[in-house]
């Protein structure tokens, strides 16, 4: 399994957005540190999230950044990228690992102490927590749980804790002191007048 990077990348295929602009910027700055989740919205074919994802593992490549296919595991095994993401309502993580295989990078969604503890046991390689933080991104959320919730889950499992909703560099040193090992960002980047820039703020907080 690849080395985990601390800054996680979802990609941002919303109207008006330019996923492959922003990870352009992004890779320079962050390189190995980059992880690319690739999430499209219900209404993008396979095959449109195919060639989606296979640009973005071209992208990746030159510079060791890990590419990471959300929900659709089957666009993840036809690209050969490093593995994917699973959510609540997306296949049971023990599933999802018998379909990617024993060395990919699995990562589950959590956001408290006891189902992070069963996604751990079936088999996720990380978990993205959260939301920790009000966000506009994606709707339907539950109630922020901020750096106290982000405790709790890091305090229960042994793999790396992603902290994700509403993230900017600003919030990393809370995040990162309550136990997370790195963040996923969406608008942080994707909304961002430089996100080449972005990128090296959100690194910069994650490793000081």
């Amino acid at each position: 399994m690849p080395s985990l990077g601390r800054l996680h990348l979802i990609t941002d295929t919303r109207p008006g957005c330019d996923p492959l602009a922003v990870l352009r910027a992004a890779l320079p700055v962050a390189r190995a540190d980059l992880v690319v989740q690739v999430r499209v919205t219900d209404g993008t074919t396979d095959r449109q999230a195919y060639d989606l994802v296979r640009r973005v593992r071209a992208l990746c490549a030159p510079y060791g950044a890990t590419c990471l296919v959300n929900d659709r595991l089957h666009v993840a095994l036809a690209v050969h990228a490093d593995g994917g993401h699973v959510g609540a309502d997306d296949l049971p993580v023990a599933a999802a690992r018998r379909v990617l295989g024993v060395d990919a990078v699995l990562g589950a969604t959590a956001r408290e102490p006891g189902a992070a503890g069963r996604a751990v046991a079936a088999g996720a390689s990380y978990l993205g927590v959260g939301p920790c933080h009000r966000t506009t991104t994606k709707t339907g959320l539950p109630d922020p749980i901020g750096p106290a919730g982000i405790r709790a889950v890091a305090e229960a499992v042994a793999v790396p804790v992603i902290a994700i909703g509403g993230v900017t560099a600003a919030t990393v040193p809370a995040l990162r002191a309550a136990g997370a090992y790195g963040v996923a960002v969406v608008g942080a980047l994707s909304t961002a007048a430089d996100p080449g820039r972005a990128t090296a703020a959100l690194i910069a907080a994650l490793t000081c």
